[in-house]
């Protein structure tokens, strides 16, 4: 059992490494900015699909109306005139006249924002589109860096890196500090340091001829992990590359509860078992390196194991502290405190991925195949039957 105890400490050791080299990673990327001002500046469609009314959601769109770009449009998606966002979205339209809201038609698929996505880009007008969540706060310059990176041909999409912030609960305040110091930092480790693309919807821009090319939205109407399985066509498909903007989207959350976390991380977890396959979805303990010193502990109990255990904590809260800074996003001691209960979450959510390939997401109860590709379960049919009659 001593040796045992040793090995997951080994391996707490090298999960802990990893957030090193994302950390440093982050940073170095952040440092590689970029200048403000491309020319030409061409004419942008932002597509904004919504979903109930998101923490900000008023005020998150008179920030998108006023971003300092030439020539823009927003496209605000609601999939029916009943979603409470409708009216929000319809009042911001009377104000900004760039802005327009555009209702969903028909039901292509099984991912309800593909669906929305499908209906947006057809209304886009302009050519370079940009996808951007609901309750995503875009940083200055932002439309800007997306031109310029997509100015260069051997570019096929641009995704940005992501922080957390505006937690009122606990639940979100988890939810921002996993963004901020291992989502964010994880993508752009992934792609500098092992050279693979991670694509995540918060934000997402490419030429429309490339997206058709990819085999539009529609593609992916009956995905999950539409962003993922478009990033990974990008090289394959048009034989060009993922662009990482350095600057992060901030991603607003308020009010999210400690079960709404739990269920958002777990239906990522399903998400990520079946896009990447159960042995290299048990390799992600490895990024959950609390959880192997608490296994080290448990196996052999002594002073060494515990020793270690708080050690590895103590530098977990140190690391995420470090990230936030190197992204502008500053943790209090009291927020970084809560790291521990942050990844007890992750584990649960992991141990969920691992059972079950249920989830529930904008109201639809989804069963997740491999790829992520969905299948209805008989009471979304029935409904979509229902719908259509």
């Amino acid at each position: 059992m001593r040796l045992l105890s040793m090995l997951l400490l080994a391996a707490s050791g090298f999960g802990i490494c990893l957030y090193l080299v994302q950390l440093a990673a982050i940073a170095w990327h952040r440092r590689s900015r970029r200048s403000l001002a491309p020319s030409p500046r061409p004419p942008i469609s932002i597509l904004r699909p919504l979903c109930g009314h998101d923490d900000d959601l008023a005020t998150l769109l008179d920030e998108i109306a006023a971003l300092d770009y030439p020539e823009y449009e927003v496209l605000l998606g609601v999939r029916d005139v009943r979603d409470p966002a409708y009216l929000v979205a319809v009042a911001a339209a009377r104000q900004h006249a760039h802005l327009r809201v555009v209702v969903q038609r028909g039901e292509p698929g099984c991912n309800p924002k593909v669906n929305q996505l499908i209906t947006l880009a057809r209304a886009a007008r302009h050519e370079l589109l940009v996808v951007s969540d609901a309750n995503v706060r875009l940083p200055e310059g932002y439309l800007d860096e997306i031109a310029e990176l997509l100015a260069d041909p051997g570019v096929g999409m641009v995704t940005s890196p992501i922080v957390g912030d505006g937690a009122r609960r606990l639940g979100a305040l988890l939810d921002n500090l996993h963004m901020t110091a291992s989502i964010g930092p994880g993508m752009v480790g992934a792609q500098r340091v092992s050279g693979k693309d991670f694509v995540v919807g918060k934000s997402m821009a490419l030429w429309r001829h490339d997206l058709m090319r990819l085999g539009g939205f529609e593609s992916v109407r009956d995905v999950l992990a539409e962003d993922y399985v478009l990033g990974r066509r990008i090289r394959p498909t048009l034989g060009k590359r993922v662009a990482m903007a350095t600057r992060p989207v901030v991603n607003l959350v308020r009010d999210r509860d400690l079960a709404g976390f739990l269920d958002r991380y777990g239906r990522w977890a399903v998400l990520h078992r079946q896009c990447i396959g159960v042995p290299t979805f048990f390799a992600q303990l490895l990024l959950n390196p609390s959880l192997v010193a608490l296994a080290a502990l448990l196996v052999a109990p002594g002073r060494l194991s515990a020793l270690a255990f708080v050690n590895v904590l103590v530098l977990r809260a140190l690391i995420d502290g470090a990230a936030g800074l190197a992204q502008g996003r500053v943790f209090s001691l009291g927020e970084l405190a809560v790291t521990p209960l942050r990844d007890a979450c992750l584990a649960v959510a992991w141990l969920r991925g691992l059972l079950t390939d249920r989830v529930v997401w904008r109201g639809n109860t989804l069963r997740v195949g491999r790829g992520s590709r969905l299948v209805t379960t008989p009471a979304v049919a029935a409904r979509a039957l229902d719908q259509a009659a």
